[in-house]
């Protein structure tokens, strides 16, 4: 089960109904959108047409005809597959400056929810997994009000869930457990929650790995790493399961001894476990322990397969958390030492993947799930990330334009460096 399944509707063959990606069938057959003059990063400049949900046709510069569809220039624009974002927490997410208690009362975690996921899709995610907690004084509610909000955003960005439990063993955990159920009834497409924090760790575990066994549903949970035996005995048991397990952020990994590290990222490896990375800081569902990232570099070269995600967004874990998989993508290009193209990878290709997503690539056959940035390469786009265009299911979503202005001076004019302002003077 993919993060998008519990979204997607039946397919009717019959004329107008909805089809397999949600959208009516009449408005995936008619709706084109035209996108000209956009670089690639392999540095041709090309047109590309969107019919529905899917990409069309990829041609040179004027190759494709005119539709009666819409037209986006995209000249000085560099045409990326959208990033996705594997490692949210919407329940929580815009709550650091609340002044007492913080509320979650339906409407406000809705609320929450809602606005996070819009802010992400400003950044280019078209697709979110937020992780939700469940149980203690607040029961099911978030959980409730998450989902409330991904069925409010349908259209403009696909918002899953993942349910997070605090305690699934013991007499205390025996309720954390059937509530644990009840969301996967109601909608939660992954099973998560955080193995430290649980008096039996390995129980925790046993449970999580049970019931997503018998729903078929994936497995993201939190982690620091920082205990190799147990890392251990979590790819031990993890290995068979399909359609997968996550793990993150994993920054305790990096403070163990350079073989104890390469050692569990073999054995995770080997397990198939992926991991996902918080660059931009952590998240509030562990104990801080101090902020360091995974060592990315040493899991690619065992063979993990590592997405990086965006954690807090300005809640108790990250007080000024932004949420943009750009900012993620340049933090592991500038102190993960990654390559520009593998640091966007990360966030877009490989963080699809582990959601379970299908692959996007601008070629003609592929979803059209899509971001332009003004730029011309992936480094000067990681480095200046401003002015962007979000695609989503074939149709423009959110636009940022940014426009730096400099004062009047021969210098700014010598340069022909970008500014806006009037023409002429005015009154």
């Amino acid at each position: 089960m993919s993060d998008s399944q519990p979204q997607q509707q039946p397919s009717h063959s019959s004329r107008g109904g909805p089809t397999g990606d949600g959208s009516p069938a009449g408005a995936a057959e008619s709706t084109t959108l035209l996108l000209t003059g956009a670089r690639l990063t392999d540095g041709r400049t090309v047109d590309v047409r969107l019919g529905g949900s899917r990409i069309q046709a990829v041609g040179t510069v004027g190759s494709l005809p005119a539709s009666a569809g819409s037209r986006v220039d995209l000249g000085g624009y560099l045409l990326l597959p959208a990033p996705a974002e594997p490692h949210a927490h919407g329940d929580t997410a815009l709550t650091a400056d609340s002044e007492g208690p913080v509320s979650y009362a339906p409407d406000e975690v809705q609320r929450r929810a809602t606005e996070a996921a819009l802010l992400q899709l400003g950044h280019g995610a078209t697709a979110v997994r937020s992780h939700v907690r469940i149980g203690d004084v607040h029961g099911i509610g978030p959980m409730e009000a998450v989902l409330q909000a991904r069925r409010s955003l349908r259209g403009l960005t696909d918002l899953t869930t993942v349910a997070v439990p605090r305690l699934l063993t013991g007499v205390a955990g025996a309720d954390g457990l059937a509530m644990l159920r009840d969301a996967v009834k109601m909608g939660a497409s992954v099973i998560g929650g955080c193995p430290d924090l649980d008096p039996d760790p390995t129980g925790f575990l046993e449970a999580v790995l049970e019931l997503a066994a018998e729903h078929g549903c994936p497995v993201d949970l939190h982690t620091d790493g920082d205990d190799p035996a147990r890392l251990a005995r979590l790819a031990a048991m993890a290995g068979g399961l399909r359609p997968g397990v996550s793990i993150g952020p994993c920054g305790g990994l990096s403070r163990l001894p350079l073989d104890v590290a390469h050692r569990a990222a073999d054995q995770l490896a080997a397990a198939g476990v992926r991991v996902t990375c918080l660059p931009q800081g952590d998240c509030a569902a562990l104990e801080r322990r101090g902020l360091r990232t995974a060592p990315v570099r040493l899991l690619r070269s065992a063979g993990v397969r590592v997405a990086a995600g965006s954690g807090a967004l300005r809640d108790t874990g990250n007080p000024v958390g932004r949420g943009d998989p750009l900012e993620a993508a340049y933090l592991l290009a500038s102190q993960g030492g990654l390559r520009a193209s593998e640091a966007y990878h990360s966030v877009s290709a490989a963080a699809r993947e582990a959601m379970g997503l299908p692959e996007v690539r601008v070629e003609a056959g592929f979803p059209a799930e899509l971001l332009a940035v003004r730029g011309d390469r992936i480094a000067s786009v990681l480095s200046l990330a401003y002015s962007r265009i979000v695609i989503h299911r074939g149709r423009v979503v959110a636009r940022t334009s940014a426009v730096r202005e400099y004062c009047d001076s021969a210098v700014a004019v010598a340069l022909d460096l970008p500014r806006q302002g009037r023409m002429e003077p005015g009154p």
